[in-house]
């Protein structure tokens, strides 16, 4: 299929910005309505329900008959033809207690792979967007990677499991990386992890156990601005759920340096 891309950013933009708008009008109310998932700490809220259900009333408008992924309320991964994969609110612990680092992420793919993407922060009103051969945008201002080359400088982000075990794992990888970079960040939020990737502010990042909708937006962003990007399954070394983003000039050492601590069998 020959596909223009950028009608597909406008679409994500116009519908990100209505769900956006709508978690943070109803957070109050919604943040008394709380389920769990996974474990204890892994929480759903009425506004990632509401904010899901509205972003695909739009779709079904919009873009009739294309298959949509979501966070709460599943679907298909197709391997073939445009399909959408929505995050309604990545951050749901931040936007639980207030935290503005959380955002709407909005991404469509064209046979499994991110073609268009829109990461919206609901707080600040940061719009980040991509659009596969077209560049990385900020707010419409265009995004480049850090021009980091030396890992002991680096500034590196990252996240942990629901599992309380997997999460114990995941603290010794840090504890044997954090002394051979300059610090490390944990905001929880990946798709504004990768997309702070993309402008600089982090030089990489690395995580395990993200599902699709947790990066199909925002790493299509950081790969556009110019960070080396792999997906869960595309290196054996780092983890089969492993999602890496990096300035190309630090990439292959902080790669290696996360095997030697152990990354890839948390």
């Amino acid at each position: 299929m020959d596909l223009d891309p950028r009608p597909l950013v406008a679409t994500a933009v116009g519908i990100a910005a209505e769900a956006a708008e709508l978690v943070q009008s109803i957070r109050r109310s919604a943040i008394d309505d709380v389920d769990t998932k996974s474990t204890e700490t892994d929480v759903v809220t009425a506004g990632d329900r509401a904010a899901e259900q509205l972003v695909r009333s739009r779709l079904a408008e919009l873009r009739p008959g294309e298959p949509v992924l979501g966070e709460e309320e599943g679907g298909d991964t197709p391997s073939e033809g445009l399909s959408w994969v929505v995050d309604p609110i990545d951050g749901t612990v931040n936007y639980l207690y207030g935290y503005p680092w959380y955002a709407v992420s909005v991404a469509a793919q064209l046979d499994g792979v991110s073609v268009a993407g829109v990461v919206l922060e609901p707080v600040s009103g940061r719009v980040w967007t991509a659009a596969r051969g077209h560049g990385a945008q900020l707010d419409g201002v265009p995004l480049r990677v850090s021009s980091a080359s030396r890992l002991e400088v680096s500034l590196i982000g990252t996240g942990f499991s629901y599992s309380a075990q997997r999460r114990q794992r995941q603290a010794d990888v840090v504890s044997g990386l954090i002394t051979r970079v300059r610090d490390v960040r944990r905001a929880g939020a990946a798709s504004l992890d990768l997309c702070a990737v993309a402008a600089g502010w982090l030089d990489g990042y690395a995580e395990h156990a993200l599902n699709r909708w947790d990066w199909a937006a925002g790493a299509l962003v950081a790969a556009e601005a110019g960070a080396v990007v792999h997906l869960p399954g595309d290196v054996a070394a780092l983890g089969a759920d492993a999602t890496f983003a990096a300035a190309p000039g630090i990439a292959e050492e902080l790669r290696a340096a996360l095997v030697d601590c152990g990354f890839g069998e948390v």
